[in-house]
């Protein structure tokens, strides 16, 4: 193989979004197994690396598609496609069908164009760094049998004619995942699959974690059910409406059963997806070679600047933030004067120049309530933006509980905290260009639109305009400034002395000497 580019993988999160965290499973198992072949593997939320061969999961909750121009990308299906599957956005189809993709399941290929001769195909598999040091004894395990996912009623019942057995099932009562979850599932002495779609696509992902974990697996199957053969042996299943009332009747939780998975167990874990994982990194390797002989090597000149980075982040625009732990794009304060044009190299989205009157909007989301010199932010703003871009504010608002709760805050805003950059921009020292005020919205404490009185934010469009004659009039009266032209002199307007006609003193002649003979 050659030698190995960067691997990054990406999960989308968007903000907020919890269950983008049962893509964690997943991507470790992608780590684990690229590591195996000696290549340097980097993870985070949302954000790609410059240089890299990204694997991005959950593109199908939102991905701009224009980042494939600066940033190899394979995005990693993990959605049931086509018949009876998930329902997608159109832009997520197109993405699958118009870019590299790596799949678990060759059934989702048709529903979205593609085939295996260019969809490499992956199983998730036994991940041995999952496996207990000392896993509790199944029959001492305080859970007897536990289902996590989504719900919906052909899942919840399947739960209520388990339960109405006499078999507990327990629910977890809120989101979880990552090791919080497998806390949990370590101490089942099963977990229940049961399919959430008709397609009955196998949840490959969530029962090799559970198998790997040391916890059995009681998983339905129908006759559109395609498991892996990993799994054949390794599951328990159901196959009929007969089959679980036998089975949660007369045989869970007996000496044969705790006998029969404790095999499947062990079977599972000689399922070694090593050369799969093999195969897709020299697909890897190829595209990334690929991809970077036809990147523009110019500079990214960006369009969309959002400030502030951690949980707000924006895939797709340049990220600034004053906090290195909040992993922005560039660590860029536009409270302090700042020198224009700049060019500067990110580690997210390679390098990049700004330079004035280039961007087109700037988000500033609960973020001015914290900046000391907010005029200068304001003032970098203006001159970031061109003449007609927007830069979009969301702030707490005067007397509500959001104002000065953190201990970071230094103002809160009311209706007239704009005005100065609006009405009496001159103030500000500046000249040429004012903010006008665009929209402006109350909202709640969940963010929605409501009256004053209800309001913990306001959410304010500000619009980059050209001032007019009066208002530079206005201007030139009230500021220090005289901001005159500079009337330039040019050098045949420079003025020169007239020339003297200089006398030889031995050309000297008394004027009268005519007179002395």
């Amino acid at each position: 193989m050659s030698a190995l580019p960067p691997i990054h993988l990406c999960v989308v999160q968007p903000a907020g979004y919890v269950h983008s965290l049962g893509f964690l499973d997943q991507a470790r198992q992608f780590r684990f197994q690229f590591r195996r072949h000696g290549a340097r593997v980097t993870m985070a939320k949302n954000r790609l690396t410059h240089g890299a061969v990204n694997f991005v999961f959950g593109a199908h909750l939102g991905f701009d598609a224009a980042q494939t121009s600066r940033h190899a990308c394979i995005f990693v299906n993990l959605e049931q496609l086509g018949d009876g599957g998930a329902e997608v956005s159109a832009d997520y189809l197109r993405l699958l069908s118009s870019s590299a993709v790596v799949d678990y399941d060759a059934h989702n290929l048709r529903g979205y164009g593609r085939t295996t001769d260019d969809v490499p195909l992956v199983p998730f598999l036994y991940a041995p760094y999952l496996t207990p040091a000392e896993p509790f004894v199944l029959e001492d395990r305080p859970i007897d049998l536990l289902f996590f996912g989504s719900m919906n009623p052909r899942r919840a019942a399947w739960i209520d004619r388990i339960e109405a057995l006499g078999v507990n099932v327990s629910v977890f009562d809120s989101a979880l995942y990552g090791p919080e979850r497998d806390h949990h599932i370590a101490q089942a002495k099963a977990v229940l699959n049961v399919h959430f779609y008709e397609s009955s696509r196998f949840e490959q992902a969530r029962v090799s974690h559970c198998l790997s974990l040391g916890t059995p697996v009681i998983s339905e199957r129908t006759e559109r059910t395609d498991p892996h053969a990993a799994f054949e042996d390794s599951v328990l299943w159901i196959n009929s409406d007969a089959e679980l009332e036998q089975f949660f009747s007369q045989d869970f939780n007996t000496p044969a059963y705790f006998e029969a998975m404790r095999g499947a167990l062990d079977r599972f874990r000689s399922a070694d997806a090593v050369e799969a994982y093999a195969d897709l990194l020299a697909f890897a390797v190829g595209f990334h070679r690929q991809q970077h002989e036809g990147m523009s090597p110019k500079p990214w000149r960006p369009e969309r600047i959002n400030l502030g980075s951690g949980k707000a982040y924006q895939s797709g625009w340049l990220n600034l933030d004053v906090a290195e732990h909040t992993h922005p794009d560039l660590l860029l304060d536009l409270s302090v004067p700042l020198t224009l044009p700049l060019s500067a190299l990110s580690a997210t989205v390679g390098p990049v120049f700004l330079k004035e009157g280039s961007v087109l909007h700037i988000e500033a989301n609960n973020v001015l309530e914290h900046v000391p010199q907010l005029t200068t932010l304001m003032g970098n703003c203006l001159r970031l933006l061109a003449t007609g871009g927007e830069l979009r504010i969301e702030v707490p608002i005067e007397g509500s509980p959001t104002a000065w709760q953190d201990p970071t805050h230094v103002r809160a805003f009311n209706a007239n905290s704009w005005i100065y950059y609006t009405d009496w921009f001159w103030y500000l020292g500046w000249f040429e260009h004012r903010f006008e005020m665009g929209d402006s919205t109350y909202l709640d404490m969940s963010v929605q639109p409501c009256p004053r009185e209800q309001a913990a934010f306001m959410r304010v469009t500000l619009r980059k305009v050209e001032t007019t004659d009066r208002e530079r009039t206005t201007a030139r009266t009230f500021q220090p400034e005289l901001r005159l032209p500079e009337d330039e002199v040019l050098p045949q307007e420079m003025y020169a002395p007239a020339k003297t006609p200089t006398v030889d003193p031995t050309d000297f002649r008394p004027a009268v000497v005519g007179l002395f003979g």
